[in-house]
Formats: C-alpha cells, sequence, structure tokens
C-alpha cells in the first residue's frame, strides 16, 4: 500500500457543504466533518501534533516557530524511514521544515506562496507531487496547500475569496486523486479552521476540521467517527504495515 495525505491549511469543514469535488469525495471515501485539532489551534503545533501524534505541550512548539523538543519524539517520516519507506514532501510555508529529521526524506519542494502566490504554488506542488508519484513510487507524500489560511488572514474565513481559495485547492485534489492507483490510500484534512481573520482559539470554528480517507479498509459514504489531527499518523503506519512509535498518543482509525 502507498499514503498521499494532503492538508488544506485553514480548511473550515462548513466551506465544504456545497462544494461539488467535496460532495464526490463523500461517495467515495469514508469522512466526518466533525474531526478535531490541538489547543493551540495554530499552524505549526497542529503540523507538529499531526506528525508527532502527541499534544503541544508534549511536542513544545505552541506557536510558528518551531521549538526543539526536550525529549525527543520521532515524527511520522523518521519512524517511515527507519523502516525502509521512502518519504517525500511538497509544501509552500517553509516553517514546515521541521517536521522531519534530516535524512527522513526522499524528497522536499517547497515554494514560498507568500511570494509567488498561493495559487501558483498550489498548482506547481501539485504538478510536482504527481510527476514524484508517477517517477519515483513513494510509499507516503505529503501534499501541503496554504492557499485557504492565507485567503482567510487576508478577507476573512468564509469570506468570498477564502472560499475561491478551498474551491482550488479542490480542485488540486481531484487532480492528483485522479491520476493514483488502486493501492493508495489517501487523507484529506486540515490543520485548524478560523473565524474573522484569525484562528488559534477554543471555539469550534478553529478546533473543527474535515477528515476524508479513500482507500482500501474504509467503506465509502462512512462515517469515521471520533477523529482527531493525532490519529492520522497512527493510521498512516498501520496502513504501511508499520508499529507506531511507543510515545504516539493517538489512535488508528482503521
Amino acid at each position: 500500500m502507498k499514503v498521499l495525505l494532503i492538508l488544506a491549511d485553514g480548511m473550515r469543514p462548513d466551506s465544504l457543504t456545497n462544494l461539488p469535488a467535496a460532495k464526490r469525495m463523500m461517495g467515495k471515501a469514508a469522512y466526518t466533518m466533525k474531526g478535531t485539532t490541538v489547543m493551540p489551534s495554530v499552524t505549526l503545533p497542529c503540523h507538529m501534533s499531526l506528525f508527532h501524534s502527541v499534544e503541544p505541550g508534549r511536542h513544545g512548539t505552541t506557536g510558528n516557530t518551531y521549538m526543539p523538543q526536550v525529549r525527543p519524539i520521532a515524527g511520522l517520516c523518521d519512524v517511515l524511514n527507519k523502516n525502509g519507506k521512502k518519504c517525500g514532501f511538497f509544501y509552500d510555508w517553509e516553517e514546515l521544515r521541521d517536521l522531519a529529521k534530516p535524512g527522513s526524506l526522499d524528497i522536499s519542494r517547497f515554494y514560498r506562496g507568500g511570494t509567488r502566490g498561493y495559487a501558483k504554488t498550489a498548482q506547481r506542488l501539485t504538478d510536482d507531487a504527481i510527476d514524484y508519484i508517477r517517477e519515483d513510487d513513494p510509499d507516503f507524500t505529503f501534499l501541503y496547500l496554504c492557499y485557504p489560511d492565507g485567503a482567510g488572514h487576508k478577507e476573512g474565513f468564509m469570506s468570498e475569496p477564502y472560499m475561491e481559495a478551498v474551491r482550488f485547492c479542490w480542485e488540486q485534489i481531484e487532480r492528483i486523486t485522479d491520476t493514483l492507483t488502486e493501492d493508495y490510500v489517501v487523507f484529506i484534512t486540515a490543520d485548524h479552521g478560523g473565524h474573522d481573520r484569525s484562528h488559534g482559539a477554543d471555539i469550534p470554528e478553529d478546533m473543527t476540521i474535515p477528515l476524508f480517507i479513500l482507500g482500501q479498509g474504509f467503506a465509502p459514504g462512512s462515517d469515521i467517527g471520533n477523529a482527531n489531527i493525532m490519529d492520522i499518523a497512527p493510521t498512516v503506519a498501520e496502513i504501511l504495515g508499520i508499529t507506531p512509535d511507543a510515545e504516539w498518543e493517538g489512535k488508528s482509525l482503521l
């Protein structure tokens, strides 16, 4: 089996209510619109919790500046690499570079979305990820799209520009998922939501995230149930036949 994890930064579940691409995915994937993230509901702490399967208080990064871990926990890519799995990262927000330790990635592709434009980098990263999957046959690929979060901070979450950013990201999601073979399991999620022009609060608008899982072992249209962002790493590990790190606190959704 192979895994593709796609994360659209700041994508609220209610932004998908009337989105045709998301509705099509609901008919093909197991999903929940009531997933939860961690506090603080801020981008880097949420990603650290996704990849390390512990709360921010345990991994130590509580803002958008990475803090070296006092008691280090192996992240998802570190665990996969130690077990001979090939991992690739594609992202347009540079702070995510610390999610994987040096030496754990086969490829890391970064474009600065803030200066190049998030729509342009989303499309280019998707193109690059498609080529990488086709040519290099990786075990795990992470595709990160910052566009919704950028639009939310600039124009407001659930504003028209924000909704357009979500729609554009789903165009990229459909483009890449349409190229995959049946041995792929695809995760589609967000790190947090947002309200007004911000996020980070312990309120439903910020804390609730969508999660879709498409592929073998996940019945189309079924309810994933009580899922937290920390559950993603253990689930990916199990799909790939790897024992989760003993420090991880999340549960497998299989």
